[in-house]
């Protein structure tokens, strides 16, 4: 599979949840997709006005393509999803959660040492004890000839919704 034809294939999965947009810059990086999904609960008694409690749920993910992965454009990477963070997380009474997810899109195999920086990066942040909420960082790695997805930890979760097929 083509990188344009796995793009095209991920919008069609992602467009029922998601608010899409394509080809955009953020932060001086070039993302092929940029989603963004925004869930809020609510408890209330007899009347909409009277809500019990709230919480919300948002995930943000980043979608990149490139030709090759070396430390350095690793690095600028998960910076740049650090830095997501305090841009688009606010963190507040009703937020308990927010996810930034990063994917890298390659149609080559990366080396095992790419492979170990991606499976093992962590990030965790956690707001005023957690009574404003978390958030965590998903690290996916897509490796198109092999029809193959690398996570960290966090990222097994949707392992499966990002697979080449």
């Amino acid at each position: 599979m083509r990188t344009e034809a796995y793009l095209n294939l991920l919008e069609t999965r992602l467009e029922r949840y998601f608010d899409i947009e394509k080809n955009i810059m953020c932060r001086n990086t070039k993302l092929d997709l940029f989603a963004r999904s925004f869930i809020r609960n609510e408890r209330y008694i007899a009347s909409k006005k009277l809500t019990i409690y709230a919480y919300e749920n948002n995930e943000y993910c980043f979608i990149k393509s490139s030709d090759t992965i070396s430390k350095e454009s690793f690095t600028q990477f998960t910076d740049f999803l650090k830095d997501a963070v305090t841009d688009y997380v606010t963190p507040h009474e009703e937020h308990m959660s927010s996810v930034i997810t990063g994917i890298v899109i390659l149609e080559k195999e990366p080396g095992e040492e790419m492979r170990k920086q991606f499976q093992n990066f962590k990030y965790h942040k956690s707001f005023a004890f957690g009574f404003k909420g978390w958030v965590d960082i998903r690290l996916i790695l897509v490796v198109l000839d092999k029809g193959e997805v690398i996570t960290n930890k966090k990222g097994r979760e949707v392992q499966q919704f990002y697979k080449v097929s």
